[in-house]
């Protein structure tokens, strides 16, 4: 699997524009695996921090639970845009739930950012990347841009009408 600073070596004007669409609002959408199979779609805080994507987890939490049973996840950034000048972006993989050594070194981030840290437990995630996608408005405004970036594949942009 791919850190996210695999993403940014290999297609690094991609990696900083959905940087840049992830980073612009601070609520993300989440799509995990419930245990019958189905989809779910939780909010959640994500950040690109030491070279991979992060996220926690409240203790209990049914998106924890889901990724700790099934490790597969998207992440959709805000859609705030809607001429989608900016663009919109996902990104989608496998969690890794963070070693307690990473826990820490994730924990002592959040508190030095001045980030609320939670209270008691939490669980940690960071990504293993297997796609970005950006998706935004072409110039001029007559198609639509999907740049896309797979591991294994490489980056690559289709225009479509």
């Amino acid at each position: 699997m791919a850190r996210w600073d695999d993403v940014e070596r290999e297609a690094p004007e991609l990696a900083a524009r959905a940087r840049e669409i992830f980073d612009a609002n601070k609520h993300k959408t989440m799509a995990t695996i419930r245990a019958d199979g189905g989809p779910r779609i939780s909010g959640t805080e994500a950040e690109f921090w030491d070279g991979d994507v992060w996220w926690g987890s409240m203790p209990g939490s049914r998106k924890g639970a889901d990724l700790k049973r099934d490790p597969r996840f998207a992440l959709h950034s805000a859609t705030v845009d809607p001429e989608l000048t900016l663009g919109d972006a996902k990104i989608a993989g496998r969690v890794v739930l963070a070693a307690a050594d990473e826990f820490q070194r994730y924990a002592a981030h959040i508190s030095e950012t001045n980030e609320q840290v939670p209270e008691g437990e939490f669980d940690a995630f960071r990504a293993d990347v297997t796609e970005v996608v950006v998706i935004r408005i072409g110039e001029p405004a007559d198609h639509l841009l999907i740049e896309m970036w797979h591991e294994g594949q490489g980056a690559r942009t289709i225009k479509r009408k």
